[in-house]
């Protein structure tokens, strides 16, 4: 990558990087890089896995020193720096860690202190996620992705200059990441993020880094730029070697035809150098990626139409009722996505199907011939934490699959998994390597009913790719949960949305649910509410109730009580129509391009939007009901 092609010249650097190399043993990860970071930039670095996107991180870091070149700060900026995997946490609270990049207290004869760092901090920590009253409970109450998220605080209120964030979206759910990434588009410095999230770097990125074969590469623009960029380059490189490589052959069949003839040795020895010349200029062919994970699901036994029904289900959390009267039913090679807001039941809905958690009411029952395959969204409930990578595979074996240890392998390799790599125990292993091993595991014993909590997390680009590519041919039946909307638009999936208790099934695929749902942001709707139909919690048990008497003759309302009742049926009428023209009011500044130079407006259009939405199903079903009420009362008068 040369200076020419790097970011921030203009602007200025903050961070230079001058012909950087790095290597381990014989390994070359990366050489010669050159990169210019200004205050402004905010970047996206990919690059297939082991291609030394973390170690670049490391040396930006000063954790570890380049083989050659060298790495310049600008005087007075500062930076901060998010890992995949944070420290165990210790006593300190919440709240303790994202203050901690800042003075909460004055030293000795210090009074410049900013007394709103708490209530920022707070405010923070509540767009991440949490509750109130939990940022001053000690983190080691809290798992570790809600630790990462209260270091992922500390470094939005310390706010550097420069932000280096290392798979920062891993451990957020979709609300908490739409809050992150809406802050983002309003961070004052500079941002470098590795991550796998195609709609984050979409949505942020105004430029990426791509290291590939020990170079690095600039692209400008967001994710989607740099994939249409990428293919161009790779087609006028693959264009110049094959021009390059045509010369050198007719070149060289002049050299061969003529070169042992003395009137034509010259001219011959010319040809000759001129094949030096190109050569040493050569353009190398394009090449595809190494290390991507390629394979497809074995197609599994035909089930029967029906492959699950639940019937009357009900399922609670002490007194928190989750459903109430549910009722579902799939069908052979149906593809269904699951969307709604958080805490609506979704994951637990997967867990019935699959026969994790068991129902406390009604009933759940497999079709015929179903065998079903769980991929759950804490990837260690599928692996066995004292086996080897290795060991996991091998322990599915059974009379019937009389698996053998090198397709054992095989399977593993198309996974990542050769050599030394199939010895490593669970626990060492990494998010995306963990979820690689559990889908290495579906495919020993594949499920005609496959159900999967948040598939694509912890996995890279091409690997999300390649699961995809599997998952559309796979003709069993899949029920999952994504806040991937690539994935869910590739798949074609159908969508049901949960909310509230109840299933809404939308009879298309997840653009006819935006269509339907009048969302206008493809990745909210994935978390939207679009009713109030809550189920009841903590019911009193059932009573019977006594056998009821004949109900009375409808009494004839009165002229009066008609005017009045025809009155309140125009206001609710009158109530529906403002609303809906609210929404097209919302709706045409969405439109509107200037909107979108406001990122902060144009989220909180999205929201009023949202609301009004939720207001007129409301306000419809109230006017449709009293107009049923009024007709048949006109009838009885």
């Amino acid at each position: 990558m040369t200076a020419a092609d790097s970011p921030g010249l203009l602007a200025g650097s903050m961070l230079t990087l001058a012909d950087v190399s790095k290597s381990y043993g014989t390994r070359e990860l990366f050489r010669d890089v050159s990169l210019f970071i200004a205050r402004t930039d905010r970047l996206g670095l990919v690059g297939p896995n082991g291609a030394g996107k973390s170690t670049l991180f490391s040396l930006i870091l000063g954790e570890e020193k380049p083989d050659t070149g060298t790495i310049e700060w600008e005087r007075g900026a500062d930076f901060g720096f998010l890992p995949q995997e944070s420290a165990p946490a210790g006593d300190e609270s919440i709240l303790h860690i994202a203050t901690s990049g800042k003075k909460l207290e004055p030293d000795e004869d210090d009074w410049d202190i900013d007394y709103t760092l708490e209530p920022r901090a707070r405010k923070i920590l509540a767009g991440l996620g949490f509750k109130e009253g939990d940022a001053d409970k000690p983190a080691k109450s809290f798992s570790g992705g809600w630790v990462m998220r209260a270091h992922l605080a500390r470094l939005l209120v310390a706010e550097p200059a420069l932000l280096l964030l290392d798979e920062p979206t891993n451990h957020l759910d979709l609300e908490a990441l739409l809050w992150f990434q809406d802050y983002l588009t309003r961070y004052p410095g500079g941002l470098v993020v590795i991550s796998h999230d195609r709609a984050f770097l979409n949505a942020l990125c105004t430029g990426m880094l791509e290291l590939r074969a020990g170079t690095l590469h600039y692209y400008h623009g967001n994710y989607d730029n740099f994939m249409q960029e990428k293919e161009a380059r790779k087609a006028q490189q693959a264009a110049a070697f094959k021009n390059q490589q045509r010369e050198i052959a007719h070149l060289q069949r002049f050299v061969d035809r003529f070169g042992a003839k003395a009137s034509m040795a010259s001219r011959a020895k010319s040809k000759e150098k001129q094949i030096e010349r190109l050569q040493e200029v050569a353009v190398e062919e394009p090449t595809e990626e190494l290390k991507r994970i390629n394979f497809k699901f074995p197609q599994p036994p035909r089930s029967g139409l029906k492959v699950v029904e639940l019937e009357h289900v009900q399922q609670a959390y002490g007194e928190h009722v989750v459903y109430r009267d549910l009722n579902f039913t799939a069908e052979r090679g149906q593809k269904i996505v699951l969307v709604g807001p958080n805490g609506a039941g979704k994951s637990t809905l997967l867990k019935i199907l699959a026969g994790v958690v068991p129902i406390q009411g009604g009933t759940q029952e497999l079709g015929s011939n179903v065998f079903t395959g769980y991929f759950a969204q804490n990837r260690l409930d599928n692996l066995n934490p004292d086996l080897t990578v290795f060991e996991n595979v091998m322990e599915l074996r059974t009379a019937e699959n009389q698996l053998t240890e090198q397709q054992a392998r095989a399977i593993l390799g198309a996974f990542l998994f050769r050599k030394d790599d199939v010895h490593k125990p669970v626990g060492v292993l990494s998010g995306g390597e963990k979820s690689r091993l559990a889908l290495a595991r579906l495919l020993v014993k594949p499920p005609n009913l496959l159900l999967m909590d948040e598939p694509t997390t912890h996995l890279d680009i091409p690997s999300i790719d390649a699961l995809t590519a599997a998952l559309k041919n796979y003709e069993g039946t899949l029920i999952f949960i994504s806040h991937d909307v690539h994935f869910i638009r590739t798949l074609d999936a159908q969508v049901l949305h949960v909310h509230s208790g109840r299933l809404t099934p939308y009879a298309g695929n997840y653009d006819y649910y935006l269509e339907k749902s009048r969302a206008t942001d493809a990745r909210a709707a994935l978390t939207a509410g679009f009713t109030d139909a809550r189920p009841v919690q903590a019911a009193a048990a059932p009573v019977t109730a006594p056998p009821k008497a004949a109900a009375p003759a409808a009494k004839k309302p009165s002229a009066n009580e008609l005017r009045k009742f025809r009155e309140h049926v125009g206001q609710l009428e009158k109530k529906v129509v403002e609303l809906e023209a609210k929404q097209a009011e919302i709706t045409a500044e969405l439109e509107d391009p200037s909107t979108y130079a406001d990122k902060g407006k144009f989220h909180h259009l999205n929201k009023e939007l949202s609301v009004v939405v939720d207001e007129i199903a409301a306000a419809t079903s109230a006017w449709e009901e009293a107009a049923t009420k009024l007709a048949e009362m006109e009838a009885a008068s």
